[in-house]
């Protein structure tokens, strides 16, 4: 067992229940296309990444998926709110023995390798690393030690969460890594290195 763990939170991907409010402007179909290829890209930055590596599925786990056993361990998110899901996970990881625990969602195309290991990098020295999102949230949160502050009394999918993370932080020593851009909306996705085109024609039609 290594000392770090990469915690990977990701909704199932289910038509017509995944980037919902993607789905508003472009439909079901194409936003689980975009889901379904925000998950690959999420596998393809972190596979090669130096720790030991957990996937967490909203709902069930899949056993045969882009997830690899070789590479990927595989458990389901506890209940309540993500808050309360991702303290049970952090909580569970540093209870088998890890040092340094990371979690990243799957919802970013702007999301690189290099980002995640200056996050465990910096834990050596801080208590605590986040990532600030775009849309006033965060992509990215390291941990020393379980701190369940961090978790509670959060308006999750709000602007408000990020600076309320920090403010939970308070006499702790705390970095930032860059700000990015998660994918939630087609501004999002517009913004992203993801090429848009296949789904213009769509667009057009339903805005006539």
């Amino acid at each position: 067992m290594k000392t770090k763990a990469l915690l990977i939170f990701t909704r199932n991907p289910e038509l017509g229940k995944v980037k919902t409010r993607l789905a508003k402007t472009i439909g079901d179909e194409n936003a689980l296309t975009v889901y379904k290829d925000l998950l690959l890209h999420t596998k393809n930055v972190t596979h090669a990444i130096d720790c030991d590596k957990f996937v967490f599925y909203d709902t069930a786990i899949i056993n045969d998926d882009i997830w690899l056993d070789e590479f990927y361990i595989k458990k389901l998110q506890a209940s309540g709110d993500l808050g309360d899901r991702m303290q049970q996970a952090f909580d569970s990881l540093f209870g088998m023995g890890y040092k340094h625990c990371v979690i990243v969602g799957s919802d970013l195309f702007d999301l690189r390798a290099s980002q995640i290991e200056m996050a465990f990098k910096k834990l050596e020295n801080n208590d605590a690393v986040l990532g600030p999102a775009e849309d006033g949230g965060y992509y990215l949160l390291g941990l020393n030690q379980s701190n369940k502050d961090v978790f509670q009394n959060k308006e999750w999918g709000t602007a408000t969460v990020f600076e309320a993370t920090v403010n939970d932080l308070e006499g702790k020593k705390v970095t930032l890594l860059e700000t990015l851009n998660d994918i939630d909306t087609f501004e999002d996705l517009s913004r992203s290195d993801y090429n848009c085109s296949l789904f213009e024609n769509k667009i057009k039609v339903k805005h006539n």
